[in-house]
């Protein structure tokens, strides 16, 4: 059978992806039923066709992927579930070129609740839909240095796989027609709607890995007199072993099932549940600095025996537990449906190791030094409840929805410096709570016009309403004692219910009101536009218009043109406005005591503070989709996004200006009653940006191929964000003369943080029992940006292969699989330790001493844990 223009918007998905792919989850409860076909069409060995229909980008009900004036990839539950890694996020990333998913360490909750992004733009300036309702975000707002710094995004690792019939992958800007956030795109989670039947698994992975450039040790060399042999960087000369350290670790269970039950007739409820259990992984190397105190001019003894694998540096240890609900039934002439979740995480990741000779350590309590240990505790719950129908031809839904993302926090193995040797080692933190709480009507009509072959037109209401909560911590998690030295916790200190005499405890709230028209047109079977308009009202910030406009031509058959332009915004969030806290932060290696305050503080004020706008975005894309030639399909889309007042977190002020500057800013932390801190940023509207870029596809089937079907795919993405404007480097917006708010080193981070290009293909391959899923997916280059040249580090393009063999030893309805991620055991580029040139000066420099325990950089596209192996056990029934 043709496959035309169908799979050239199907970004590496296999051929079980494509055959699970065709159920349409168009809103008015066409979903089950091509859910059935798509059942029909695997046991046949078919592929769904041209009418794949999609529900993201659209409101018409038999919109076809392949028609689509914009790009969307589809991807299946079967295509994600085709690897060892359970997390949405992980899988995702294999799939879609322009999708990137680091996996930072050492980051407080961000090592927990990791954000993704969408063609290098923002983890918030993607928006999630469940069944095309916008999700929550989580509470937490990541704010350490890493991909993502000063957002807060949707956790979508919330979500687990085998829930999902499929995904929708809308790589456009499409504010205008889902409000707020769409600025790079939409992607919309579809949930399984069955009326029977099921599925059950069971997988269990591990690390199996050489850690590249990390090497074992033996001792500590010393000279005659018993003092240290140092190296010409200044640190103890370990005797290494010249073998690389083998790690077997990052254990991972997964158990997860889905049941399908009948609801009267015509009625169903999936009932999808998951229970995951990740042990820590740790890819830390020798610390070789000096842990003790001289005695006299002699290494103290214990130098030689001390675990100098102290530090804890990969992924944290996490267990999931999952259970998500997706049902409808016929009412009348209407329907109800309703579906929600309920989640908990609990999480631990480390932070930096205190050494037993720190000053904030109590030798008392840790004569070795000690590894303070951030415990997690997310609950998430959300529901949603709905009808829908058809009244005198107005297709219509109306929905009632309330969401809550909840962290706490508990420091444990730690202390509190200025409590002195009484100090408990464990603090209750405090925590973060955002809710959301939405109501929307929607109605979509047929318009008979004369001049068009068919036309929609779609109205819609919203009202949303949001609240941002912090809890302090106990006291003592913040207090600032009698012994001196940093307050608070190690590692995290508590939230406090002042800041700065400002009080933050407080709920925070807002709404949004907006208003929808959009039209969607098929002036003949060659030609297709769309429009749509968005008002948006929000109490804190005020309205705003946007719009789209999109296009599709079809000249010739197999041969399409494609065109979008829109504005878009993106409302600052609650957190962005909100958040406050103290911290201790690894800045280009050094612990610094940093606060983050709200803008309306007046010692932010103080430093260069405004109130917050909202982002405001233009947005153009054109395509070309080639299907002339039988069972080969290519797209190529070209991009630009324009991103005006974009909201970004300042440097650390007062850790790296001139000397007058940090003395500057440190007065003013300290009149507002910051004595010991050293560093303090907050949220602006402080830069333009242009992102451009380009997204190619192909795919090409070979229906019989010794046997079985063979389906090839490559997708390459190129991405490239330049900063037009830097309002924040004028100091004349602040007291300080020549501060700079957002400099070179968050500048580098944002524009060339992420890979500038990506590159994923795979091959699948089915056969009776027997089927095959190869995968390589090449990251481009990468710059992790230091405070200079000097500790700028360029992480070379590397390439990541995965394979997975599956087998059917007793029938269809079990399937074993055995795989590897990452099996050829790739590392991202080391960093470099000893003495270095400087690129400017072309003097000697010693390169961060902690370049030797953190052998490599958060910033790496793949992380940094080498090859992992698994199986994988599925029942269906």
């Amino acid at each position: 059978m043709t496959t035309r223009r169908t799979s050239a918007l199907l970004l590496t998905i296999s051929p079980l992806a494509l055959l699970a792919a065709a159920p349409a989850a168009a809103q008015q409860n066409q979903e089950a039923v091509q859910e059935a076909n798509v059942g029909q069409a695997a046991a046949q060995g078919d592929t769904p066709d041209q009418s794949t229909i999609v529900v993201t980008g659209t409101r018409r009900n038999d919109r076809t992927v392949a028609d689509s004036p914009v790009p969307v990839d589809v991807i299946s539950a079967e295509s994600l579930g085709n690897t060892g890694f359970t997390e949405v996020n992980r899988a995702l990333t294999q799939e879609v070129p322009s999708f990137n998913f680091p996996q930072p360490s050492i980051t407080d909750g961000t090592d927990v609740i990791r954000p993704a992004t969408l063609r290098g733009l923002g983890p918030d300036q993607t928006l999630v839909l469940i069944n095309g309702k916008r999700r929550h975000s989580a509470s937490l707002l990541n704010i350490n240095g890493s991909v993502g710094r000063g957002t807060s995004a949707v956790d979508i690792n919330m979500i687990p796989t085998i829930a999902l019939s499929r995904v929708e992958v809308l790589r456009d800007g499409a504010a205008a027609q889902y409000g707020s956030d769409a600025i790079a795109g939409v992607i919309n989670f579809q949930l399984r709607s069955a009326r029977s039947g099921g599925k059950a698994s069971v997988t269990y992975g591990k690390y199996y890995t050489d850690v590249d450039g990390v090497q074992n040790y033996n001792g500590v060399q010393a000279n005659a007199d018993g003092s240290p042999v140092l190296t010409p960087d200044g640190v103890l000369t370990l005797n290494y072993t010249g073998e690389e350290r083998k790690r077997r670790d990052g254990r991972t269970v997964t158990l997860a099932a889905v049941v399908a039950i009948p609801l009267g007739a015509e009625g169903q409820v999936n009932v999808a549940g998951e229970w995951q259990d990740r042990n820590p992984t740790n890819r830390t190397g020798a610390d070789p600095r000096r842990q003790y105190n001289l005695i006299g001019t002699a290494l103290d003894p214990r130098e030689r025996t001390i675990n100098r694998f102290s530090h804890r540096y990969g992924d944290a240890g996490t267990e999931d537990y999952k259970v998500w609900v997706n049902g409808d039934h016929p009412i009348g002439s209407a329907e109800y449906y309703f579906f929600g979740n309920a989640n908990r995480r609990d999480g631990q990741s480390a932070g930096f190791f205190r050494q037993p000779l720190n000053a904030n350590n109590i030798t008392s309590i840790y004569p070795d030094g000690f590894l303070p240990l951030i415990n997690t505790k997310t609950i998430d719950l959300a529901v949603t409840v709905g009808l829908r129908g058809d009244l005198s031809g107005w297709r219509w839904d109306a929905s009632l929805q309330h969401g809550r993302n909840k962290t706490d926090f508990l420091i444990t193995n730690t202390l509190n410096r200025s409590l002195g040797p009484t100090s408990p080692t464990e603090f209750d933190s405090g925590g973060l709570q955002y809710d959301q709480t939405l109501a929307n009507v929607d109605v979509t009509r047929d318009l008979a016009l004369g001049f068009a072959s068919k036309t929609s037109l779609s109205l819609g209401a919203e009202y949303r309403r949001e609240r941002f909560d912090i809890r302090p911590g106990e006291v003592g998690s913040y207090g600032n004692g009698t012994f001196g030295g940093s307050p608070g916790a190690q590692v995290f200190p508590g939230f406090q219910p002042l800041i700065a005499g400002q009080r933050v405890d407080q709920p925070h709230s807002r709404n949004n009101k907006s208003l929808y028209a959009e039209i969607d047109s098929d002036l003949s079977d060659a030609i297709n536009i769309q429009g749509a308009l968005r008002y948006e009202n929000y109490s804190d910030f005020g309205s705003d218009l946007n719009w789209k406009l999109a296009g599709r031509l079809e000249p010739v058959n197999g041969i399409a043109l494609r065109a979008s332009a829109s504005s878009g915004f993106r409302a600052p969030s609650l957190q962005q406005q909100f958040f406050a806290a103290a911290s201790t932060q690894n800045v280009s290696g050094v612990l610094l005591d940093t606060v983050t305050l709200p803008v309306s503080n007046p010692a932010a004020k103080a430093l260069g503070a405004k109130e917050l706008t909202a982002e405001q975005s233009q947005s153009y894309s054109a395509g070309l989709v080639f299907s002339a030639i039988p069972r080969l399909n290519v797209t190529l889309d070209i991009y630009q996004v324009q991103i005006d007042d974009r909201i970004v977190v300042t440097e650390n002020l007062g850790a790296f200006g001139t000397t007058a500057q940090n003395a500057a800013v440190r007065a003013v932390l300290a009149a507002a009653g910051f004595p010991t801190v050293t560093a303090a940023r907050f949220f602006i509207n402080g830069i333009d940006t242009r992102t451009r870029g380009l997204d190619f596809v192909t795919t090409y089937r070979v229906a019989d191929f010794v046997g079985g079907r063979l389906n090839l795919t490559g997708g390459f993405n190129y991405n490239k964000t330049k900063i037009t404007r830097n309002a924040a480097n004028q100091g004349s917006v602040s007291t300080i003369p020549g501060l700079v708010l957002f400099g070179r080193q968050e500048s580098l981070r944002l524009v060339q943080g992420q890979p500038r290009t990506k590159i994923n293909t795979s091959l699948d391959f089915e056969r009776q029992w027997f089927g095959a899923t190869l995968r390589a997916t090449r990251y481009g280059k990468v710059l992790a940006a230091g405070a200079d040249r000097f500790n700028d580090i360029n992480l070379e393009a590397k390439t990541i292969t995965d394979l997975e063999l599956r087998f059917k030893p007793l029938g269809d309805r079990m399937s074993l699989a055995l795989g590897g991620n990452n099996i050829f055991d790739v590392y991202p580029t080391k960093l470099p330790v000893g003495r270095g040139v400087d690129p400017d000066t072309g003097a000697a420099r010693n390169y961060s001493a902690n370049n030797y325990f953190l052998p490599y950089s958060s910033f790496s596209p793949f992380g940094f844990n080498g090859r992992y192996l698994y199986g994988r056990v599925s029942i269906d029934f």
